[in-house]
């Protein structure tokens, strides 16, 4: 799910300087660019009449000057550039065809009527056609770029794309000089049921190769499987705390227009320092613990338990739910010496965090993963079986069974399991295992996990039960009812109000959100454990069909007193409120920074082969593309977190650019690039007529390739969701 709760402040000074360095460095691409174009030009002695950042569409712009016999100026469309030669044409033949029906249109008689036209020395002009002079002038002109030589006219074009990938090595080069911050290749989140949660994967374990690759960060944990050969499942080796190392075989799935594993990043165990940032849920046992936690607080100990990683801190709260935690933390230096005390550790109690639930009980569905290793497979369960009993009771609620089983690790237990090759009801003993780790249905479409078994399960969207003293009972719910739609309903302004001023944070914002559940769509998990991130007093407004006909009516979540949230409020919307486990890369010499960025630089060029060949295949989805919106936004993300990481995006971004500018496309550089060399090889340019259709061929797949971004980038045009 998106997250619900955002925190920003338009002061905040580092965010405009963010929007600084992504406004120049973005612009100084296409500088760049433009500029290769226009110095190998230069060199070549062809006149250049324009050099524009921006297009100056119907003639709009923000600014022009002339120097020399070249206008210099920034256009009033910001979606690129362009450098205008003397004489070059998309379609030079046409250029030719033109020059010839403007001589006959001057040399017919003029017809009855016909309005006198101005006419100049050596110039004929008729209304929307050429300027015979100046047009004939752009073919023989011997500063005309068509009177180069093919091997010049080919230096010119390809100069464009020569000048990104150098400038994208030295952007690179110059990164690692600062340093650069990148997420730590260790999984931090496995999703129930997904290829990593089959094949044993924790949260904790560092990735250390994917599919033969080594592994630095984790986005080379993603590029490695959406790009890899994935079609019987990807190899994964991973580091695991005080085990070793451990090799698996990974089935992947698409997740996201892609293919995937179901695993997340690490959170550490410092809560986000940014003076935006929110330390603590509003209304959870967390933010009400005194002494209040701080932003910045690292998190050492819970209760007499050292703390190293985030993992080993999810652990613990997963293990000890329903009881009072002591946790220890350590606060920065600058905030006591702010407060006038020394730095210390503080010592802060917490109490459980009870689940908000509707009231609902909603029906088991069927096993969808079973855990390699695991005591389901042990004992023979397979996806397709149906969970009915616990030691001859009925299941009452899906949701809980994880809560009841924790307790009984160790113990066999005797379930009641149903399915297709099995003979009614049958008997099956498993003995529980000791789970160590809390994995929530955090992804939309997820099922529910039950670490002591190793299964994985839906939750339909049948109404099961309604509890009498529950939300829901007085709404005229019943058994039997399907759930159609969940509308998550932000609180009062003025109970925002109210928190920002009892909390301290400067702008809470919680948007509504609405999800249809429907036939594949088994949301209901999912959305149980995002209402526990949610503001006090939000509301669910739920929709249901009952023998056929639609009703509603509107909830408010109330706690459960026996079943608790393994976290104490440091999350929201399904995001973690600690920083993310990251590290700071440095080159310690030149030397070194050259190796670093060349890599980066390779790296990243073959990325958009690899990811054009895959959206090819059909691996990858088209609908992953990022238009304008989206590459501005990766941009502030990346300038926030350092100069060096906005410095290493515009390397991606500079490589990008030069490879999708020598596409074989017309109208790009890599068109006419291709029309040089036919022209080079046959010693005559192409026929017109087939220039002709290949410029509007060209022209037509520029303009709907952003007419698709642009849906994309604003909605219009559905991504594929988190879900599977």
């Amino acid at each position: 799910m998106d997250a619900c709760l955002i925190a920003v402040s338009w002061l905040n000074l580092d965010l405009w300087v963010a929007i600084l360095e992504v406004t120049v460095g973005l612009g100084f691409i296409i500088f760049v660019h433009e500029l290769g174009h226009f110095a190998v030009a230069k060199f070549c002695r062809v006149k250049v009449e324009k050099f524009y950042l921006g297009f100056d569409i119907a003639g709009l712009r923000l600014g022009r000057f002339r120097w020399g016999e070249t206008e210099y100026g920034i256009g009033i469309l910001p979606l690129g550039g362009y450098v205008k030669m003397l004489g070059q044409e998309d379609n030079p033949a046409k250029l030719r065809e033109e020059i010839e029906r403007a001589r006959q249109r001057a040399a017919a008689p003029a017809e009855p009527g016909a309005d006198d036209e101005p006419s100049a020395p050596g110039a004929a002009k008729h209304a929307g056609q050429l300027d015979i002079a100046r047009a004939e002038r752009a073919l023989f002109d011997p500063r005309s770029y068509l009177a180069q030589s093919v091997p010049r006219r080919m230096a010119i074009i390809s100069a464009g794309v020569i000048m990104n990938l150098i400038f994208a090595e030295v952007l690179a080069i110059i990164a690692f000089g600062p340093g650069v911050w990148k997420t730590a290749a260790t999984v931090g989140h496995v999703t129930p049921g997904g290829g990593a949660w089959q094949a044993g994967v924790l949260p904790g374990d560092e990735v250390l190769e994917v599919g033969g690759r080594q592994i630095q960060s984790f986005r080379d944990i993603f590029e490695a499987i959406a790009l890899g050969d994935v079609e019987h499942g990807i190899a994964l080796v991973v580091q695991r705390p005080g085990v070793g190392r451990l090799e698996f075989q990974v089935p992947t799935e698409r997740i996201g227009g892609r293919p995937g594993i179901g695993i997340g990043p690490a959170s550490d165990t410092q809560l986000a320092k940014d003076e935006d940032a929110i330390a603590t849920l509003p209304g959870s046992p967390a933010s009400d613990a005194r002494p209040a936690f701080q932003r910045g607080d690292r998190f050492l100990k819970l209760d007499d338990q050292p703390i190293a990683s985030g993992a080993e801190l999810q652990a613990y709260l997963a293990q000890h739910p329903d009881r009072p935690i002591e946790v220890t933390v350590r606060r920065s230096a600058a905030k006591q010496a702010a407060a006038g005390a020394a730095p210390a550790e503080l010592a802060i109690r917490v109490g459980p965090n009870p689940m908000r639930h509707l009231g609902l009980v909603l029906e088991m569905g069927q096993i969808t993963a079973i855990q390699q290793k695991s005591p389901a497979q042990q004992a023979g369960l397979r996806p397709g079986d149906r969970l009915e009993t616990l030691d001859g009771k009925p299941i009452v609620d899906p949701l809980m069974l994880a809560d009841e089983l924790r307790p009984r690790a160790g113990q066999t237990v005797t379930l009641g399991v149903s399915g297709k090759d099995r003979q009614g009801t049958e008997q099956v003993r498993v003995t529980l295992r000791r789970a160590e780790q809390f994995c929530p249905p955090a992804v939309l479409g997820s099922p529910v996990a039950v670490a002591e078994l190793g299964v994985a399960y839906r939750v339909l969207n049948t109404v099961r039960a309604i509890q009498p003293a529950g939300p829901a009972a007085r709404s005229g719910l019943l058994p039997g009812d399907r759930i159609d739609k969940i509308t998550i309903r932000p609180p009062a302004d003025a109970r925002i109000q109210q928190l920002q001023a009892k909390y301290g944070v400067p702008d809470l914002q919680q948007r509504e959100q609405s999800f249809t559940l429907g036939e594949e769509n088994f949301y209901w998990p999912c959305l149980v454990y995002a209402l526990q991130s949610t503001l006090p007093e939000t509301t669910v407004k739920l929709f249901w069909s009952h023998e056929g006909h639609s009703q509603d009516a509107v909830l408010e979540p109330a706690p459960v007193p026996d079943w608790f949230n393994p976290d104490r409020g440091w999350q929201f919307g399904g995001f973690s409120l600690f920083e993310e486990e990251c590290f700071l890369q440095t080159a310690g010499s030149f030397r070194e920074s050259v190796r670093y960025g060349t890599k980066e630089t390779t790296d990243d060029t073959l990325l958009v082969f690899k990811s054009i060949r895959k959206m090819g295949s059909g691996q990858v989805s088209l609908l992953m593309l990022g238009g304008p919106w989206t590459i501005l936004k990766a941009a502030f993300y990346e300038a926030m977190r350092g100069p060096g990481n906005l410095l290493l995006f515009l390397t991606l971004l500079s490589a990008n650019l030069a490879v999708l500018n020598f596409l074989p496309i017309p109208l790009l550089d890599g068109g006419h690039f291709i029309l040089l060399v036919y022209e080079g090889i046959r010693g005559k340019p192409a026929d017109e007529r087939v220039q002709e259709v290949l410029t509007y061929v060209g022209l037509a797949l520029i303009l709907a390739l952003m007419v698709f971004v642009l849906g994309l980038d604003f909605g219009l045009i559905p991504r594929p969701g988190p879900g599977r």
